[in-house]
């Protein structure tokens, strides 16, 4: 596991990031599943980074990698399971979750894509939204 500071260059915010290796980093940037979770925009680099100092022998160094990994792994399914129930709209999504949110469509659970300005103006309209915490495939396609 190898923890990366990364920054999104629109707006420059500066956030975390876990992957399995440099090259898993790589190739998820490469096929775009790297976006900043503050403004979703894909456009990422690498943040300068402080080197890893390990904690003092009576400081608590917080949980090991395999632990990480696990949680990550549990985070992962359940956001399976949730969108097992979920209709995928696409680009559909701000059209569709504004409807709902009007009571114009069904009410349903529904996920897809949105452009930054398109997520900020439905917060802004007080939709319910969130960002998922993982990459999500086209239906049909592997990843």
């Amino acid at each position: 596991m190898i923890i990366f500071d990364l920054r999104c260059r629109a707006q420059g915010h500066v956030f975390e990031a876990w992957f399995g290796s440099n090259e898993d980093y790589e190739a998820q940037q490469k096929r775009g599943l790297v976006a900043c979770p503050i403004c979703g925009v894909a456009d990422i680099d690498k943040a300068p980074m402080a080197p890893r100092v390990g904690a003092k022998g009576n400081q608590d160094s917080g949980p090991s990698p395999q632990t990480v990994k696990a949680m990550m792994s549990d985070m992962a399914k359940a956001q399976k399971q949730m969108l097992e129930k979920s209709e995928h709209v696409g680009d559909r999504f701000p059209d569709e979750a504004r409807a709902i949110h009007l009571g114009e469509a069904e009410a349903r659970a529904i996920h897809g894509r949105a452009s930054p300005a398109d997520a900020d103006s439905l917060r802004d309209e007080g939709v319910p939204i969130a960002p998922l915490l993982f990459p999500v495939p086209e239906p049909g396609e592997e990843n």
